[in-house]
């Protein structure tokens, strides 16, 4: 059975992005199971068109890595609380996100082998 290593990502901003992602993309390329948790605070990121304009210096494009991490496997999940404390629609989200409540994120990481917060 694969390790599962989950991320819980608190900000839009670039600083806390990149490492989610960075790490993420690294955990899926050795093969671990990797799950996403994006909270109110980083919820407009998932909008659709948003990470395809955050570019940091020296670093990749940050939607190669969202990009990449999805297709490798990741699963990308929004705290369902983000939808009406940001006022976001379901429809505005970039492809590939699951709308949960956090007693199922902390269900499907009970057993992590990797937890991270940024």
């Amino acid at each position: 059975m694969a390790k599962l290593m989950t991320v819980v990502c608190n900000s839009a901003e670039p600083s806390s992005l990149y490492p989610t992602f960075v790490l993420s993309s690294s955990a899926v390329a050795l093969g671990m199971k990797v799950i996403l948790f994006f909270t109110p605070g980083s919820a407009s990121a998932l909008k659709k068109g948003v990470m395809e304009g955050i570019q940091g210096k020296g670093m990749p494009r940050l939607i190669d890595l969202v990009e990449a991490v999805q297709q490798l496997g990741a699963r990308l999940l929004l705290c369902e609380l983000a939808l009406e404390a940001k006022d976001i629609k379901e429809d505005e989200l970039r492809d590939g996100i699951e709308i949960v409540g956090a007693t199922y994120y902390v269900g499907e990481i009970f057993d992590a082998d990797l937890s991270f917060s940024f």
